[in-house]
């Protein structure tokens, strides 16, 4: 009886030493992950909570549900444009043409929609296809003839506004019918309340779900699991964000459902980076492409998989887009897009270096963009300003990269 009784209360021990090291491991192992150089999202939220404070102590409008669902509107298009430069960044490559591929995709769009008579499902699919096919060009490129990626999507970059300027033709411009279904979709539409917040409560309960399945494999197997406290905790706060958030856009419009579908597919890609053995393989690449290699890794599969990808997000943004303007124009993919989805997915946090980020980079840098770019236009301040602030904040996190990157390699060697 005493023996049953020292057991239990070693258990009893075993499980408060758990769930010391559970709340309090958990602080200390994120304090020495900043220490080492591992900043993780928190450089984001810092900027995006400087951005938003600055902003609204200038024009109150910038906080307001309307003003912040507009924002979410325009964020979608380049949001998907960011998340194809991702997968291309994680392995240490780049793709400039994606502003003219976005571009070339919302003419094909105009062309194939309005003029052709094409209907609209089939055009979109179209889009997306001359995407897939420019993307895999590109990876035959690096891959046969080992061309720098910066050369050729720079190639491509000149070919594809080429191809865009022919395919509209002398007037540059083709408007798309403001009552249909695909600029309800970029200007008008909203989700339901109820389904807001049904969605926003999901995640924390996939979060715990997600964290009882694995304690208990990892339990079975002997192996140490993170404590159940700290994955409850963290999708209480999640929940919390989230729900506030919901709260706050439907005192406005509400969600828009364009933001909806990017943020489910920006969920989608990062399952796909870190729980298959395809994004386990492209983090490997972008750390060192010939010890992936020597590992058995099929690099060149691989890094053929990330360009198409690439080139398809950029036409889905550039269908986005054309939603969103309700027109096909020259203007498309011009300008600033190249700059705002790069910028977006290095600001992030996806390493310009290869082998680190992950696919909610896109998602937290274009936010950061697109309040920049909101906040100067309440503002009524030339446009050469954004150019000047974002290229300066681009700048700051590519410095915040490498900073990071030698104190991880000093504490790795220590």
């Amino acid at each position: 009886m005493t023996d049953e009784n020292n057991s239990q209360q070693l258990d009893r021990a075993d499980t408060r030493v758990r769930y010391d090291e559970g709340i309090s491991g958990a602080l200390r192992d994120l304090i020495d992950r900043t220490r080492s150089g591992d900043l993780g999202i928190l450089p984001v939220l810092v900027g995006l909570i400087l951005i938003s404070v600055v902003f609204t102590s200038l024009n109150p409008v910038f906080l307001a549900p309307i003003n912040l669902a507009n924002l979410l509107f325009d964020a979608s298009a380049v949001g998907f444009i960011a998340l194809g430069i991702i997968f291309v960044l994680l392995l240490g490559e780049i793709d400039l043409s994606v502003g003219s591929m976005s571009g070339l995709a919302s003419a094909m769009i105009g062309v194939l929609w309005v003029k052709t008579g094409l209907p609209l499902p089939l055009a979109i699919v179209g889009a997306l296809a001359a995407g897939a096919l420019v993307g895999l060009l590109f990876g035959l490129l690096r891959n046969r003839f080992d061309m720098p990626s910066f050369v050729a999507t720079l190639a491509g970059l000149l070919t594809l506004l080429g191809l865009q300027l022919y395919i509209l033709g002398p007037t540059g411009s083709i408007n798309l019918p403001f009552t249909s279904p695909l600029v309800r979709f970029g200007q008008l539409l909203i989700m339901p309340a109820w389904l807001s917040y049904t969605l926003a409560i999901l995640p924390g309960l996939l979060l715990i779900y997600g964290g009882i399945m694995a304690a208990k494999r990892r339990n079975k197997a002997n192996l140490s699991y993170t404590n159940l406290n700290v994955t409850a905790l963290k999708a209480v706060m999640i929940t919390a964000v989230l729900l506030f958030a919901v709260y706050y856009l439907e005192k406005g419009r509400g969600v828009p459902w364009m933001f909806a579908i990017f943020t489910f597919v920006v969920m989608c890609a990062e399952y796909a980076l870190t729980r298959t053995k395809w994004g386990r393989s492209m983090f490997a690449i972008g750390g060192n492409a010939e010890a992936a290699r020597r590992s058995g890794i099929n690099v060149d599969s691989i890094r053929m998989t990330a360009f198409v990808l690439c080139s398809t997000f950029a036409a889905l943004g550039g269908v986005f887009s054309s939603a969103r303007l309700a027109s096909a124009s020259i203007q498309a993919g011009t300008g600033d897009v190249n700059l705002n989805a790069i910028a977006a997915a290095v600001i992030g946090g996806t390493s310009l270096f290869g082998g680190r980020g992950s696919a909610w980079s896109a998602l937290l840098g274009v936010l950061v963009i697109m309040a920049i770019s909101n906040g100067l236009t309440l503002l009524n301040l030339n446009s050469s300003l954004r150019f000047m602030i974002t290229g300066g904040v681009l700048a700051f996190a590519v410095i915040v990269d490498s900073i990071a990157r030698r104190s991880r390699a000093s504490h790795g060697r220590a």
